[in-house]
């Protein structure tokens, strides 16, 4: 009799689990996948396209209905898990409905963090993380409409961006002295600035929101030096924790997410947990790629293969009003490494590398990403670059880097 597999959570990082689970070892076991949303897992990753209508939402789709039948997963959507009775084995969804389970798997992600002040739950206050945000933020983003977007990190960007595309007056407030601050340097988020006011989005450093007012909706944003800014829709979007609470109340072990080890099993061998809900050696993550290398190896666990998942150097990658954005490793540099750079504000262009040792430790790009693959290598390896600091801070001869890149 085949083991069942339960998994809570249909977003980008079940999928993948899901994908390589059925390719590695098809009908090993039973498996079902319970997702809160209406809807079966979709790409994240294009919300703000959605937002100001470049893709509809079909094409934001990555799996047809006929996918998991096929794989034979049974899918139910629209049905938040309740509870995890681990004593019974038993996952309740809903009010009654029960699923068994073997083993269980974790895949429910983050929840977007309000902020704790005055107004938050007016209505006209939305979050920017799901189809139904979205859906949301569009209905109120009429004509004339006065929005402001709360949080100058990547969701920030991609959420004024977004609106901005629907020609909805924007206005991005920040509370730290530069955008996307854990991403880049000074320097580099002056030119993402620049390029969020060349679309008209009006950005406020160093505002710290005070209080949100309205009498029935949202009509006013105070920050906390007093200025009164006009306010028909506020998009709060300053970070997500970890969606741990099931397994808290089930007493899996939990510090700021799910504690895993290197195989993302929990303090319950039975139970393991992958994506933005997982804790790993002290982090959370929230981005795609270590979520893709979680589910990598996970499925090659539970198919009996030595898997181990040692962690993932952190890297972004966007495009903010067109200027190509990348980041990797460390931004500002240790005591006893040095820092090369080389800018053209006037045609959107910087590079910054920080080496050690003659090791690549970090890298910030704009305007010309190009050599990013490169760079993610070369800070993961650790190999030494003296011959190739022209290259990486120049770019390579064109038959070079296509060899390479192939």
């Amino acid at each position: 009799m085949r083991e069942r597999l339960v998994v809570i959570g249909n977003g980008m990082a079940s999928l993948r689990f899901l994908e390589r689970l059925t390719e590695a070892a098809p009908g090993l076991y039973d498996v079902t996948v319970v997702g809160a949303e209406p809807v079966a897992a979709y790409n994240r990753v294009l919300l703000s396209s959605l937002l100001g209508g470049e893709v509809d939402e079909g094409a934001c789709a990555f799996r047809g209905l006929d996918w998991y039948e096929s794989h034979g997963i049974r899918l139910i959507t629209g049905a938040p898990v309740t509870q995890i009775d681990r004593e019974n084995a038993m996952v309740i969804v809903g009010e009654a409905h029960v699923l068994p389970f073997d083993k269980l798997v974790l895949a429910v992600g983050s929840l977007p963090i309000r902020l704790p002040k005055p107004g938050m739950d007016l209505p006209g206050v939305l979050t920017f993380r799901d189809l139904a945000d979205v859906a949301a933020i569009r209905r109120a983003a009429v004509a004339g409409a006065k929005a402001i977007v709360i949080g100058g990190g990547l969701l920030g960007l991609e959420a004024a961006v977004g609106l901005a595309r629907l020609g909805v007056d924007t206005t991005l407030l920040h509370v730290m002295d530069r955008l996307m601050e854990r991403q880049l340097d000074h320097a580099a988020a002056d030119l993402v600035k620049r390029a969020m006011e060349s679309r008209g989005i009006r950005v406020l450093l160093e505002a710290d929101t005070a209080t949100i007012e309205g009498e029935g909706r949202v009509e006013r944003l105070v920050l906390s030096d007093g200025t009164v800014l006009p306010a028909d829709l506020v998009v709060m979007s300053v970070g997500v924790r970890p969606n741990a609470g099931l397994a808290r109340d089930a007493g899996i072990e939990i510090g700021r997410g799910i504690k895993v080890d290197d195989r993302m099993t929990s303090s319950d061998p039975r139970i393991f947990a992958l994506g933005e809900c997982a804790e790993h050696r002290g982090l959370v993550y929230g981005l795609v790629e270590p979520a893709y290398e979680q589910a990598e190896a996970l499925s090659r666990h539970l198919i009996g293969e030595e898997a181990a998942y040692a962690g993932t150097a952190l890297s972004t990658s966007l495009k903010v009003s067109g200027l190509p954005v990348f980041s990797a490793g460390q931004i500002e540099a240790p005591d006893g490494a040095e820092t090369v750079v080389m800018s053209d504000p006037g045609l959107g262009l910087y590079r910054k590398l920080v080496i050690a040792d003659d090791r690549l430790i970090g890298a910030v790009f704009v305007g010309d990403i190009s050599e990013q693959g490169w760079c993610k290598s070369l800070i993961r390896s650790g190999e030494r670059i003296a011959d190739r600091r022209d290259d990486l801070m120049f770019g390579r001869a064109a038959p070079q880097a296509q060899s390479l890149a192939a």
